[in-house]
């Protein structure tokens, strides 16, 4: 194929991955866990997330890890890289950020990190600020290390410290309800300001949301600006997603519809489209607060569990 490199030349396809990961383009953190999780479903997931961010375009900086979750996104990236040059390359276009420290963890002769550009961070402050150099972030599902990073990014971005990005949750099988619900709960006692997360529960929704942030989504240093756009971008994505669904159209065609209908159409066509969109947006605020109610009410199986045995331990029963 014309432009492919030689397969056979190890410094062509070196020089192609170099050239790759040099060009302007959409940088994205992906902050997850170095485990697996019980459910196979969160690494198969993950794995997609990965081979999602080569299909647009994207370049991945993380953490480093050759396992779990984050080792799942990343031989997702190195595979869809694969196909896409269709032989296998030497190199791939990833950053992993860590320090030396946390280096040295890591077998030496690790395949998959030989094949990755490994940045090293002095400390691991410095490491998270590189890793938020990236344009967006998305986190999936992870331990303390994953909530770590999700603080701490909401805490410099409420400080000012970190310019404001979209965040992106994956909520795979609902992973991140009980957080959501914590972290509305303290933002709704003044604790916080809110973080108008984007929140996508399966890979077809990541799809249409990467799609809207690499065709809507402007860089820009206003801070209030990015806030508003991603707010906005909360609100629409239900309604692209159904679009894209019901009609098959790529996003690109619809955003030039929605666009089409509020520059030129008429009072009747804008009202139309402002309320398929509100509605949209509402019916999958209830869906998703069902789930979290169907997924979260077997607490309460728990709770039965616990007090049968108190009553066991006490001798009512």
């Amino acid at each position: 194929m014309k432009n492919q490199p030689n397969c056979n030349n190890s410094e062509e396809l070196l020089s192609a991955f170099i050239k790759e990961n040099e060009k302007d383009g959409i940088r994205v953190f992906v902050a997850g866990g170095s485990r697996g999780g019980h459910n196979p479903v969160y690494v198969k997931e993950a794995y997609t997330l990965g081979k999602k961010i080569v299909e647009m375009g994207f370049k991945l900086d993380f953490g480093l890890s050759n396992s779990g979750i984050m080792g799942a996104v990343a031989r997702g990236v190195m595979d869809a890289w694969n196909e896409k040059q269709h032989c296998p390359a030497p190199e791939f276009p990833i950053q992993g950020i860590t320090t030396e420290e946390y280096y040295k963890l890591y077998d030496s002769d690790d395949i998959m990190l030989k094949h990755i550009n490994v940045i090293f961070a002095k400390t691991l402050e410095e490491r998270k600020q590189r890793l938020l150099n990236a344009d967006f972030v998305v986190f999936a599902p992870g331990g303390v290390g994953t909530l770590d990073e999700l603080a701490y990014d909401c805490v410099a971005m409420q400080d000012g410290l970190l310019q404001r990005k979209p965040f992106i949750l994956y909520n795979i099988s609902g992973f991140f309800h009980h957080l959501l619900e914590f972290l509305k709960s303290i933002s709704n006692k003044g604790f916080s300001d809110p973080v108008p997360f984007v929140v996508v529960d399966n890979d077809f929704e990541l799809e249409v949301a990467f799609s809207l942030l690499k065709n809507k989504y402007d860089k820009c240093c206003d801070g209030d600006k990015v806030y508003d756009n991603t707010r906005q971008l909360v609100y629409e994505l239900p309604y692209f997603i159904r679009k894209r669904q019901n009609s098959g159209k790529d996003v690109v065609d619809i955003i030039r519809e929605v666009c089409s209908i509020r520059g030129l159409g008429n009072a009747e066509e804008k009202v139309a489209l402002d309320n398929e969109i509100e509605t949209a947006y509402l019916e999958k605020e209830i869906e998703r607060m069902y789930d979290r109610l169907a997924k979260t009410g077997r607490d309460t199986s728990v709770v039965s569990y616990k007090l049968s045995r108190l009553k066991r331990r006490q001798g009512k029963l």
